[in-house]
């Protein structure tokens, strides 16, 4: 009998500040929140000038996973969504923490761009909130702000900035301190990171402004005496900032809605906020409950729904770059001959095949700049352009397939991945590649006929008759490809 039980849904955002969990039940279209937890980990406070991570920084993130871990136990794994945000993805170290985290934590954890995070934070508002007109929503983070027009469940502009309340509390007022000076240094040093960004968000305009997050909910209760629904006016916040600057050191500090927790970060976040009020010409705006978290939890139901966005990605990206899809689909229906042989022996899974597929649609978007060097156009495309749905791994990923589909593979050009293993990197390479060499002509009736075996590192293709005699050309392209092969540490076999 099939379950009529809603499904249970977890989301985790690992932010520059907090971590946060967020467990809830879709019913009815709309979710219901079941539980929540927030530890405070302050993980870009670990980050030193080399970015990386210190120890302490690390031993305070994993001792708040494993009791995320504790929560989530027995919690299907496809029901839970992990995002990481600003410093993991700044972190020079992030592989460490990985490996940490892995032995405590058992759920996939993606870092995610900027651009990605504030995505994502933008779907949480539109999800719950409904507005006449475009909105601007600003999310002020631990290590970057997201700045977000959009209008009803569509985005306009995304941008992320890097600039945060704690790296702004630590590089403004890491003593302690609170003077005007140190204040306009701050305010200046934001508006400068939003210079390039405000006359594209001035045209396009927007009729109600939304801030989310730690510090926008800290600012407005602290303005307002705890009431959330007010609005917030940037005379509110230039008195805040005149105060604050009286007590003259955020021990002095004497609101009773700035928690002990919130003091250490509380100046770097009103300068950014301060900074992106005037700079963007806003006189008021309104806090708002929903973010990222939210977002998470709307992106995991729509991919457990079948309405995985990053399909929709892909389609647009082809459809942009004006992609031969007849090409890209017969070099697709060759990996999905070619990865059944492959799969176990090479231990590649389903989420490998859906990886192929999509660099098969997207592998020739460079056309658009030049024939000439079109792999490396093309790579330079997937890398640099706004992908929604997918992780920064996972776009990279893209990127490096298509790099080195064809010509030589240059091994030093490879570039470093998180989850990723190198031998699995390289046999997804060798895969792609002998697929596209196989729809050479572009034609699909004119692919050669052979059989395939695997065996460890070595593939075999034992083609039929004489037909390699036949067409030359296409056994020196084979025999070109034995010695790229080669420097993977794979063997193409051809009989």
């Amino acid at each position: 009998m099939q379950s009529n039980e809603p499904t249970t849904y977890a989301a985790v955002d690992l932010g520059s500040n907090s971590f946060h969990l967020l467990l809830a039940r879709e019913v009815d279209g709309r979710f219901e929140v079941l539980h929540k937890e927030k530890q405070r980990v302050y993980l870009a406070a670990g980050l030193d000038q080399r970015a990386c991570l210190s120890d302490e920084a690390i031993d305070r993130a994993v001792a708040v996973l494993k009791q995320f871990a504790h929560t989530l136990a027995d919690f299907p794994a496809a029901n839970v969504k992990v995002v990481a945000t600003y410093t993991l993805r700044r972190a020079r170290n992030v592989k460490r923490f990985m490996q940490r985290a892995r032995a405590i934590f058992p759920f996939h954890i993606d870092v995610i761009s900027g651009q990605e995070e504030a995505r994502l934070i933008y779907q949480g508002v539109a999800q719950h909130l409904h507005h006449d007109g475009r909105r601007l929503v600003i999310d002020i983070g631990g290590g970057s702000t997201e700045l977000v027009i959009g209008e009803h469940h569509q985005h306009l502009a995304l941008s992320s900035r890097n600039m945060g309340c704690v790296s702004y509390s630590q590089q403004f007022f890491g003593d302690g301190r609170i003077t005007k000076k140190r204040f306009q240094r701050a305010i200046l040093r934001a508006e400068q990171e939003l210079e390039s960004i405000t006359n594209t968000y001035g045209q396009l305009g927007w009729q109600h402004v939304l801030a989310t997050s730690g510090t926008a909910k800290v600012l407005t209760a602290i303005c307002h005496e705890g009431d959330l629904n007010q609005a917030l006016t940037l005379n509110d916040l230039l008195q805040l900032m005149n105060g604050s600057c009286a007590a003259g050191h955020i021990d002095h500090l004497p609101s009773s809605e700035l928690i002990p927790e919130r003091r250490a970060t509380f100046c770097g976040g009103l300068a950014i906020l301060l900074a992106v009020m005037r700079s963007l010409g806003i006189d008021k705006l309104n806090y708002c409950d929903y973010s990222l978290r939210e977002g998470l939890l709307h992106e995991l139901h729509e991919k457990l729904s079948a309405k995985d966005i990053r399909v929709t990605t892909i389609a647009n990206l082809s459809a942009r770059y004006v992609i031969d899809t007849e090409h890209a689909a017969n070099v697709c229906d060759s990996l999905q001959w070619l990865f059944p042989h492959v799969a176990e022996p090479w231990r590649l899974c389903d989420e490998d095949l859906v990886t192929l597929n999509w660099a098969a649609q997207l592998h020739e978007v460079g056309l658009s700049i030049n024939s000439s060097g079109l792999h490396k156009h093309s790579a330079y495309i997937i890398a640099n352009s706004q992908l929604p749905g997918f992780t920064q791994e996972q776009q990279r990923l893209l990127a490096t397939l298509t790099r080195f589909y064809r010509k030589k593979i240059k091994l030093r050009e490879m570039p470093d991945f998180i989850h990723l293993q190198q031998a699995t990197l390289y046999r997804l390479i060798a895969l792609f590649r002998l697929a596209v060499l196989l729809n050479r002509k572009r034609q699909a009736l004119s692919k050669p006929q052979f059989a395939i075996t695997v065996d460890g590192h070595s593939l075999s293709l034992e083609f039929k008759d004489q037909w390699l005699k036949e067409h030359s050309l296409f056994a020196a392209d084979l025999e070109a490809e034995q010695r790229q092969w080669q420097k993977l540490g794979l063997k193409l076999q051809i009989f």
